[in-house]
């Protein structure tokens, strides 16, 4: 048996084509979902990058982990937690990974035979260096049992795609350039610009339309969608692709210059948190599948261990994959079988790097409870009806307040029962150190002899600028 995971990092469900999107990013990755079965309400749990991996290979969300945080010096998984490929790998899989996040977190190396890093020279990881790094070890173990990550990062910032793949998604004639065009001027005067223009604004010149990024996140995901297409012509040439179980997931979405975010994916709302997730196995996974309810991300390891111990394959000990204690997934398979339309009929939001929130998502509502806001102006309680407000614009909780405290008590409850006397690691964050992104922020402005209070009252590009000029 044959399992390749790939997590798609920063892909946003709503800007898929199988997902409803008007334009073609992604030909292949809809072709995958019509061979097996897309999960049309896939949530991340926990955001961002770090949160929603170890959320995905532990089976559990971040308030049983205690991982909460992206970036945080203050997190740390203990080793006897269950881990994924750990798992795997001591029934009899050959586990693999081509993967960078160990640099971030030791414990995204754990369990495997083979950690590949994909990290190199560049400023950034292109699809096509994973899959330089991928297919060799593919071709050299593919009459094993194995287990391999995959971690693709093109739709995250930078988008850096190449050129011959912007014209399909920016209007021929239009100039990102013109002067004329003021649509830049919210994002290079945020708080979070200079985060920003070390990241990426400086890579792409003096862009003064907001449409041309969006055109370029689009035109990333599609340079990802045939470097997928690439990796099934390859499982095609060595005779895999039949008996592969292939399971694609966005570990968060983006935000796209909605609710002042400008192409980065931190707060609770749909464009970040609502991901898709595809998967395939020829014969075991029905063809042409859309499931309709809610699923997320944590669902994921339960329903890889239901799948190899359904399979049986020759060599795995599978006694030693029984479901790890406390798991806050459930395995997909009934829904995938058409037994099911949801593994979970609430979700429980997260969030601590760019700001510190919560949020419960139910079938028409979301509610949003914000602790921190960081770089953001952002209520206490935000309320909405996705129903009749799905792009989340009007705040209903001064309207509603009655309805607000239900949701606010469902997700207190929640919170309360998760953490069983613990103490709130979220809270652990904020009291010890505060918002790790908005510490890079303060960073950055000491090196320009800016201060975060001084910034605060005045975040104008030009001043900013000005001063790392000034300050060398």
């Amino acid at each position: 048996m044959k399992i390749i995971l790939i997590s798609l990092d920063t892909l946003r469900a709503s800007r898929l084509s199988g997902y409803g999107y008007g334009k073609r990013t992604s030909p292949h990755m809809d072709r995958i979902a019509r061979e097996g079965v897309l999960f049309e309400r896939a949530y991340a749990a926990d955001i961002p990058t770090e949160v929603a991996h170890t959320g995905i290979f532990t089976g559990k969300v971040g308030l049983t982990t205690g991982i909460v945080s992206h970036g945080s010096e203050l997190t740390h998984l203990p080793k006897n937690t269950s881990w994924l490929p750990a798992l795997l790998r001591s029934a009899g899989f050959t586990t693999s990974a081509v993967d960078n996040l160990y640099q971030l977190k030791e414990w995204f190396a754990r369990g495997y035979r083979y950690y590949i890093n994909s990290a190199g020279g560049k400023r950034w990881i292109d699809g096509r260096t994973v899959n330089e790094l991928a297919f060799p070890w593919l071709t050299q173990h593919k009459d094993e049992s194995f287990f391999l990550f995959l971690h693709y990062w093109d739709a995250h910032t930078p988008y850096l795609p190449p050129e011959s793949y912007i014209p399909e998604f920016y209007p021929d004639g239009r100039n990102p350039f013109d002067p004329a065009n003021r649509s830049m001027e919210p994002a290079y005067n945020h708080l979070a610009y200079p985060f920003f223009k070390h990241h990426h604004y400086d890579l792409l010149g003096e862009v003064t339309d907001s449409a041309y990024y969006d055109a370029l996140y689009d035109a990333e995901i599609r340079y990802l969608d045939d470097r997928l297409r690439d990796l099934d012509h390859h499982l095609d040439a060595l005779g895999i692709r039949e008996e592969t179980l292939v399971i694609l997931f966005g570990d968060h979405g983006e935000s796209l210059t909605e609710h002042d975010i400008y192409w980065d994916h931190c707060g609770l709302y749909e464009p970040t948190v609502h991901v898709p997730v595809i998967m395939r196995w020829p014969g075991r996974i029905p063809e042409g599948r859309r499931v309709p309810g809610f699923v997320q991300q944590v669902d994921l390891l339960p329903t890889i261990l239901e799948a190899i111990r359904s399979e049986n394959p020759s060599g795995i000990d599978t006694s030693k994959l029984a479901d790890p204690a406390g798991l806050d997934g459930a395995s997909l398979w009934r829904t995938i079988q058409g037994k099911a339309d949801s593994t979970h009929d609430t979700i429980y939001l997260s969030e601590c790097a760019w700001q510190a929130a919560r949020g419960i998502r139910t079938d028409r509502y979301k509610l949003i409870r914000t602790y921190d806001s960081g770089p953001f102006v952002r209520p206490e309680r935000e309320l909405y009806d996705l129903l009749a407000d799905p792009e989340e614009t009007v705040n209903l909780a001064d309207a509603e307040p009655e309805l607000a405290g239900q949701l606010e008590r469902r997700l207190t409850d929640w919170v309360s029962s998760k953490l069983a006397g613990r103490p709130d690691p979220m809270m652990l964050q904020l009291e010890a150190a505060g918002l790790p992104f908005r510490r890079r922020i303060e960073q950055i402005l000491g090196t320009a002899g800016l201060s975060w209070d001084d910034w605060r009252r005045n975040p104008r590009r030009e001043r900013f600028d000005l001063a790392v000029r000034h300050h060398g």
